[in-house]
């Protein structure tokens, strides 16, 4: 049998369903046997190529032990992936789409990122990301500390889960200067900023860090975000950030190849990762 075309939208729920099966300490035989599927279909639908019926997932999600909103969620998503109608991006409009971007990029083999004007999330120091979460407070979502405090911890454990789990991964972060004198917090959070990008450089070889310095001409992603992510066996995704609401994720080549394409051109503007590590040096040096 031929195996479904995969899109993001059918990465998304393999991804799901392999935390919620590995969570519950199931193996993909007996997964399999719960549906009268074998293990490698079950293998098929974890790696995004293969679909389920809505009986078939709704009896894996009542041996996961899946319930309330994220069983819905799971279900909203095995909808979409059983879409055949083609479709240039797809909008993740369903619950917490941070923590299926999340899912991605832990299983991604090679991750680029750029922002102007702030810190990309995944070398984010943990005061900046709790003063970036404390301002957000009351403007993005209702004032809630507990959720501001969720969402503090669900970005450090995205980090961590990205660096330290999984296959070995490329991860390369470009970012504009400016974002290093758009305080957050207040100047001893930046200053941990800036010591937590030379501490992870230091960590991780395979990271790469650039900085795309002030008044540098002819930046084709000013005042934009990006992340390009690549897997192992399957079609590379991009993301666009965004200031606020749902992102669109693209995986047709006609939008993945202008997004690397933009990512390759940041990259050359950007400081190699031997001056962007000097760069900060001199930024603590400074007092910054």
């Amino acid at each position: 049998m031929a195996l479904a075309r995969q899109t993001i939208e059918r990465l998304q729920l393999g991804l799901a369903l392999t935390r919620l099966r590995t969570q519950a300490k199931k193996s993909q035989g007996e997964a399999g046997a719960v549906i009268g599927r074998t293990p490698g279909r079950i293998s098929q639908v974890e790696n995004g190529k293969g679909g389920l019926g809505v009986d078939e997932l709704t009896k894996l999600l009542d041996f996961y032990g899946a319930h309330g909103r994220e069983r819905e969620t799971i279900l909203a998503l095995g909808a979409a992936a059983r879409r055949r109608a083609p479709r240039r991006g797809y909008v993740d409009n369903l619950p917490e789409p941070f923590q299926r971007l999340a899912e991605l990029q832990a299983a991604a083999t090679r991750v680029r990122w750029y922002e102007c004007g702030v810190i990309p999330g995944l070398v984010q120091s943990k005061d900046y990301v709790r003063a970036l979460m404390a301002l957000s407070n009351s403007i993005y979502w209702s004032d809630s500390e507990s959720e501001t405090a969720e969402r503090t911890a669900f970005r450090l454990d995205h980090q961590r889960r990205v660096f330290e789990t999984g296959a070995a991964k490329r991860i390369e972060i470009v970012f504009t200067e400016d974002s290093l004198d758009n305080v957050i917090g207040d100047g001893s959070v930046m200053r941990g900023q800036v010591l937590h990008l030379l501490q992870l450089l230091e960590s991780y070889p395979a990271l790469d860090i650039g900085v795309v310095p002030a008044g540098t001409p002819d930046n084709p992603a000013l005042g934009g975000g990006l992340v390009v992510l690549d897997f192992a066996h399957s079609t590379p995704v991009g993301f666009a950030t965004s200031l606020h609401g749902p992102a669109p994720y693209y995986d047709q080549p006609e939008d993945v190849e202008p997004m690397r394409r933009i990512f390759a051109r940041v990259k050359e503007l950007a400081l190699s990762r031997a001056d962007t590590r000097a760069l900060l040096i001199g930024r603590i040096k400074e007092g910054t």
